[in-house]
Parts: structure tokens; C-alpha cells; sequence
């Protein structure tokens, strides 16, 4: 199966931003957008990510795969009872949807809408590493 269409996205927490890449190098070499290429946006209140939809023709019989691929950080800092400071890390968390695509009538791929949620304040807190248990995480930005 070839990847005919992959899409790309990176969103930041603090500074939000979204773009679409597709990758046609991998697709037949009639392969175009029937519609409008698919618009990611973030959600400025939730941190989350949708793309939409698009129709790609000129494929064929190809089957392909649509991914969105979304990476959140968060910085977190680890306290000891103490009242110490670890250094601050920044935290990174992916989230990713996907969904297998088959060629329709006309040779045309139809790409659903994509989306992808942020991870939450705990989430990034679970998948951060202080020295050891018995120090404190907290995420001091973040989503919100």
C-alpha cells in the first residue's frame, strides 16, 4: 500500500500554529486534489487539532493511508519536599489519527476530516520523568 497523501501537523501550546503537507512523491504521477487541499486549524481554547477533508483524484485503483500527526509541549518541573527545583524539561506528547483509504469510483481517494486532542495538563504530567518518586511534577506551561 502506498502513502498517497500524508498529512502533517505540528502544534505548539503556546504558540499555536498549523499547516498541511501532503506528500505527492509517493502517489501515482496523475495524482492531484479533486477539491481544495485539506486546512488544518488548532483550537485557540482547547489546544485541539481538525483538518478536513479533501478528494484526491488521478490514483486509480491505489489504496493509501491519511495521517495527522499532532506534537504538543509542555514544560514541567519537578519540586523534592525539600522545595528543590529540578531543572525544567520540556515535555512532548503526540497525538495521531489515521484512517486507510480505498480508491473509489473514478479514481478518486476521498481523505475524511481528520483530528487529533490535546493531551491534558496530567497526561503531560504522567509522561514526564523526575529523579524519583518522591518528587512533585508541575506543569507550568502548558495547555490549559
Amino acid at each position: 500500500m502506498k502513502n498517497l497523501a500524508l498529512i502533517t501537523l505540528a502544534a505548539l501550546l503556546v504558540a499555536p500554529a498549523a499547516w498541511a503537507e501532503t506528500n505527492p512523491a509517493n502517489g501515482p504521477s496523475g495524482a492531484h486534489f479533486a477539491t481544495a487541499e485539506p486546512v488544518c486549524t488548532v483550537d485557540q481554547a482547547t489546544q485541539d487539532v481538525s483538518c478536513t477533508g479533501a478528494t484526491i483524484g488521478g490514483v486509480g485503483h491505489t489504496n493509501a493511508t491519511a495521517t495527522l500527526s499532532a506534537t504538543y509541549s509542555g514544560t514541567v518541573q519537578c519540586t523534592n519536599h525539600g522545595g528543590q527545583v529540578v531543572d525544567v524539561k520540556t515535555q512532548t506528547t503526540d497525538a495521531t489519527s489515521s484512517g486507510k483509504l480505498t480508491a473509489s469510483r473514478n479514481g478518486q481517494l476521498v481523505v475524511p476530516p481528520l483530528g487529533a486532542t490535546a493531551p491534558t495538563t496530567q497526561d503531560l504530567q504522567a509522561s514526564a520523568t523526575c529523579p524519583n518518586g518522591n518528587w512533585t511534577k508541575q506543569v507550568i506551561a502548558g495547555p490549559t
